[in-house]
């Protein structure tokens, strides 16, 4: 099943862009994890729609009906399943378009996969509308993480040209973490505010849209979770940051500047620091050999621009087999990346959680 995670916990993600309702099961939860529901909405918020013409004008609620798994507040063990209602469809701008291949679009890769039975209004199944259920995952997930002191979180390193600071490798907190999530527009440096704010509505108003990249961090991961080959916890925080569907790159650490080095720079050395084995630098990102080394783990996630603009574009009817041209309507997004902080930052919560069940450490 595609749509399905299994590691040391499962979660399953179900619905489409224009359907009755989206939806995720998770299972293997520990029994008794209180659940915060008015912590879930405060993340869930910071997927929302915005108001300010940076986002897409389908302002849907996205309120979570828990309808198992939870008893009294605390999570029962057994399988929680979650669906959040779609309610501001408009599936009517897609009817023209139905057989027509949106570029960078998977409405042709999906047509041939489930031969013409799949959905297309919206994307169907390929819309980001279905990181809303990944989300609440994700803010389930960050409640049982934090009971055991770890903390993630995530800004927007950058959106086109125009960059944020990065978290600072060795010292990045827990404090900052936090403090950067509860800002309307998740940067570290203010300042960038409002040139990316600028450049995303520089785009909208040419009809065009815009990318960026996510940087995203945890701390408080204990060291020695993890495997090597094909389970490492590279590998597992990589599956879920790709079902964002506009991802299209992951670099850990140092990433591909490290193809730019000597050994002897890249290379973190070891030291003791009031008793525990640390690093003296940070350039792997806190994954060694696919096992945490008790380093903050730090990681970025490259966003392509919104596939839909409004610009005429070349293509083909992939029933008829005829060159067209497309021009789309509809409400999309000009940069996706400032809601997609937070689905980042839920792909992370996930990897954790699963990794520390899957070897008994929850």
């Amino acid at each position: 099943m595609s749509s399905l995670f299994k590691g040391g916990i499962s979660v399953s993600i179900f619905g489409e862009s224009h359907g009755k309702g989206i939806g995720v099961v998770l299972d293997d939860l520990p029994a008794g994890e209180e659940i915060d529901l008015d912590e879930i909405d405060k993340f869930m918020a910071r997927r929302a729609a915005k108001s300010d013409g940076t986002s897409t004008m389908r302002l849907e609620k996205d309120i979570p009906d828990i309808l198992s798994g939870v008893y009294e507040g605390k999570t029962t063990g057994t399988p929680l399943a979650a669906v959040i209602m779609n309610g501001d469809q408009h599936s009517k701008d897609y009817g023209n378009i139905a057989h027509i291949a949106r570029p960078a679009h998977a409405d042709y890769t999906g047509f041939l996969r489930y031969s013409g039975a799949n959905d297309p209004r919206g994307g169907g199944h390929f819309s980001g509308r279905l990181t809303a259920p990944l989300v609440f995952a994700g803010a389930v997930c960050a409640q049982i993480l934090s009971r055991r002191g770890i903390t993630t979180g995530a800004h927007i390193l950058s959106i086109r040209d125009v960059k944020d600071d990065s978290f600072d490798p060795m010292n990045v907190t827990a404090e900052q973490l936090s403090a950067v999530k509860s800002g309307s527009f998740p940067v570290l440096n203010d300042s960038a505010e409002g040139k990316m704010r600028e450049l995303i509505l520089a785009a909208r108003s040419d009809l065009n849209s815009v990318g960026g990249i996510v940087e995203c961090a945890a701390v408080g991961m204990p060291a020695g979770v993890g495997s090597p080959m094909m389970n490492g916890l590279e590998n597992i925080i990589s599956q879920l940051v790709f079902a964002i569907p506009a991802v299209k790159g992951i670099e850990f650490g140092n990433g591909f500047g490290c193809a730019d080095l000597f050994g002897s720079e890249n290379n973190d050395e070891f030291a003791m620091r009031d008793g525990k084995v640390v690093t003296l630098t940070n350039n792997h990102g806190g994954i060694l050999g696919g096992i945490s080394s008790g380093m903050p783990i730090i990681f970025r996630a490259a966003f392509k621009p919104t596939p839909s603009i409004s610009r005429p574009q070349k293509s083909v009817d992939f029933k008829d087999m005829t060159e067209q041209e497309l021009v789309i309507k509809g409400r999309h997004d000009p940069c996706v990346v400032p809601r997609a902080v937070p689905c980042v930052e839920a792909a992370l919560n996930i990897a954790l959680v699963s990794a520390l069940a899957s070897e008994g450490k929850l």
